[in-house]
C-alpha cells in the first residue's frame, strides 16, 4: 500500500497526521501538488510537483494510483475514480468514500455546484474540529493496521 495525498488543498494538520503515519508505519507517501511543498526529511515522504491546471494533480494521482492504494482527498471525482480503480479513499475530515457511498456524495457535490451557479450563496465548509481531526486519525491508522 502507498498513500498518496492531494496536497493542494490538503490541511497542515492532516499532513502532519500522515507524515507521523507514514515514518511510524514505514509507508511510502506521496504528496501530489502543483506547488512546492515542505516535508519532513524522510525515507517515506516525498513530494511530485505538477504543472498547474485544472485536475492536473488529481489526474497524476489517477494515473498512479494502485489498486489497495490509499489516497487523501477532499475531492468527491477524484476519489470516484480511485474507488473505480479499487483504492482507497479518505477525505481530510476522516470520511471514508466507499463504493456505497460515493455517488451520493457526487449527486450532493453536483447539486452544490448547481446552487452556486445560480447564485446562491452555500457559504464554505466550516473550520476543521478536533473531532473531525481524531477521525481522520483513527481511519488511517486503521487502514494502516490492515495492509
Amino acid at each position: 500500500m502507498k498513500i498518496w495525498v492531494d496536497a493542494d488543498a490538503c490541511p497542515v494538520v492532516i499532513k502532519d497526521i500522515v507524515f507521523q503515519a507514514a515514518e511510524r508505519t514505514e509507508t511510502e507517501t506521496t504528496l501530489v501538488a502543483n506547488q512546492p511543498l515542505t516535508v519532513p526529511r524522510s525515507r517515506f515522504v516525498k513530494t511530485l510537483q505538477v504543472p498547474a491546471g485544472f485536475d492536473v494533480a488529481d489526474n497524476e494521482i489517477v494515473k498512479r494510483v494502485q489498486a489497495g492504494d490509499l489516497v487523501i482527498t477532499s475531492d468527491i471525482p477524484l476519489a470516484a475514480e480511485v474507488i473505480e480503480k479499487e483504492a482507497v479513499a479518505l477525505s481530510p475530515r476522516g470520511e471514508l468514500h466507499t463504493k456505497e457511498n460515493i455517488g451520493a456524495r457526487l449527486n450532493m457535490r453536483d447539486f452544490m455546484d448547481t446552487m452556486r451557479a445560480s447564485g446562491v450563496n452555500t457559504g464554505g465548509p466550516q473550520a476543521m474540529s478536533q473531532r473531525e481531526r481524531q477521525a481522520f486519525a483513527n481511519h488511517l491508522d486503521t487502514l494502516l493496521a490492515r495492509r
